[in-house]
């Protein structure tokens, strides 16, 4: 399908725009969160304002990928977006916590949408060649968003009131719909066959028992309820595996899957989400502890990661654009991964902050090098019928790969910790502020506590990209098509038929 160069660029601005909407809303809460809770009453649910929008946009990641190739990726969109502004006014109106939640489940269902058919309309209108450079520039929104989502948030909050936090969306995403339905083309449906209730279903109830159980781990007193919500996950999955085998048009075609590209790229692109998101939520806290520094200058080191990730994220799409290669990319940014958080293991507590924060930055630059590309090298290898659905597999490995981290994490950060106190200091008044305040000889405790805690933290997660890059070895030297069509990945012949025979 084949655009003006205007309207093709009016499509990538909307695109563009809704996307950076979606991230936004998931990072601009954050900073507001006790506000909310205070105002409303509700200081105890606090937390499932953002579980609820990450559960709703994680869980039905597959299902919305499948109704696009049903349905149509356009008509999906526009109903996604449609959805995330009347659920963005809903939960600037809700006068209590219970229905601000309820409108925060709307507002995940509708970014999931969002994002998802964002990547597959691109798909749709673009070469393989062109597609990676339009996905890095969408893809840079996520990164854009966890840099300023927090800050904006505040300057809303404290200005204008917590509800322009989701209020702000309506008059930009109202100029995103406008420009959608000028912008995005009628595209033909893929799929015309039934749709996959059962696997649906089956898929919904094991992500969130998953999600649910992997939540309530890191309490010892709901560790009876986090055991039964992991043998329910475990029951619905096998009945989602069982349903996908035998359906007529499966959420999730498993046989996609014996495509060398799509497995791999799959599995490389969960690298980005297991291995660096899941730990840039707990890097400020490792900061103000191990270097002693304030809140605001321990936001550095996480800032320094996005903006690697900003970077490679962009110029190698614009130089896999250019050359149709892709193969060197994941494999170098693999390799930068792990060897930037292994290093990240052996630095010692006491050194200038710019030493992790450019650490860091390779790390970022490193997991930027195949944040999207992936996507479209995945997208290219697999049949047309099918872009939906795996779209939303990557997505949903890369997201669950990250919640489930990112809870591993943070037990073993808590356990860790408390266990390597000195007797007599209660660890839950061991805050940044009471550790600052303390005399040197504790502080410099406290450091060493953190650094050999964290330690092995950042050797496991270079384990992952290790991982990563023996699967990026296994990537076929393919080159991206400038043609349309089914086989958009061009494999040399040997490949082919060595694959065909695997």
């Amino acid at each position: 399908m084949s655009l003006s160069p205007t309207r093709l660029r009016l499509l990538v601005a909307s695109l563009l725009t809704v996307t950076f909407l979606g991230a936004l809303d998931h990072t601009v809460v954050s900073t507001s969160l006790a506000t909310i809770a205070g105002e409303l009453s509700a200081l105890e649910e606090m937390g499932w304002v953002v579980v609820s929008y990450t559960l709703a946009s994680t869980v039905l990641l597959p299902v919305i990928g499948k109704l696009g190739d049903i349905m149509g990726a356009r008509s999906v969109f526009i109903a996604s977006l449609i959805l995330f502004l009347i659920a963005s006014l809903a939960c600037g109106f809700a006068p209590n916590m219970g229905l601000l939640i309820a409108a925060r489940v709307f507002q995940g269902m509708s970014s999931a949408g969002l994002q998802l058919m964002s990547q597959t309309i691109v798909a749709q209108v673009t070469s393989p060649r062109a597609r990676p450079k339009y996905m890095a520039i969408i893809g840079a929104a996520f990164p854009v968003a966890i840099l300023v989502g927090p800050f904006l948030g505040g300057l809303i909050a404290d200005n204008w009131g917590w509800q322009w936090l989701f209020w702000i969306n309506l008059p930009v995403g109202i100029v995103a719909l406008v420009l959608a339905l000028f912008a995005i083309p009628s595209i033909p449906r893929t799929s015309m066959r039934r749709f996959d209730t059962l696997g649906a279903v089956a898929f919904t109830v094991a992500l969130v028992a998953l999600v649910l159980g992997v939540t309530w781990a890191s309490d010892a007193q709901l560790l009876a309820s986090a055991l039964a919500a992991f043998a329910v996950a475990l029951v619905a999955f096998t009945i989602f595996f069982w349903a996908e085998v035998r359906a007529e048009n499966p959420l999730v075609p498993l046989t996609i899957f014996k495509n060398r590209t799509v497995s791999v790229g799959t599995i490389i692109a969960a690298v980005n989400g297991v291995g660096l998101i899941s730990i840039t939520a707990y890097l400020p806290t490792y900061v103000q502890m191990a270097y002693g520094t304030s809140a605001t200058v321990s936001g550095l080191v996480p800032i320094a990661t996005v903006m690697g990730m900003l970077v490679s994220n962009l110029l190698v799409g614009f130089l896999a654009s250019k050359t149709g290669r892709y193969r060197i990319f994941p494999i170098i940014g693999t390799a930068l991964g792990a060897g930037g958080l292994f290093t990240m293991s052996l630095l010692p507590v006491g050194l200038p902050l710019w030493t992790p924060m450019v650490v860091m930055f390779v790390v970022g630059l490193g997991s930027g090098s195949f944040m999207s590309l992936m996507i479209a090298v995945v997208q290219s290898a697999a049949p047309k019928s099918a872009t939906g659905a795996v779209t939303a597999s990557v997505s949903i490995v890369g997201q669950v790969g990250t919640t489930v981290t990112t809870a591993i994490i943070g037990g073993v950060i808590g356990i860790g910790v408390v266990a390597m106190l000195p007797l007599g200091v209660d660890a839950a008044g061991l805050t940044p502020a009471a550790v600052h305040a303390s005399e040197p000889g504790f502080q410099a405790a406290v450091a060493a506590i953190y650094r050999d805690v964290f330690s092995p933290i950042f050797v496991g997660l270079s384990i992952v990209y290790v991982a990563g890059f023996a699967a990026a070895m296994l990537l076929p030297s393919g080159r991206l098509s400038s043609e349309r069509g089914d086989d958009e990945v061009r494999e040399p012949e040997a490949q082919r038929i060595a694959a065909s025979h695997g």
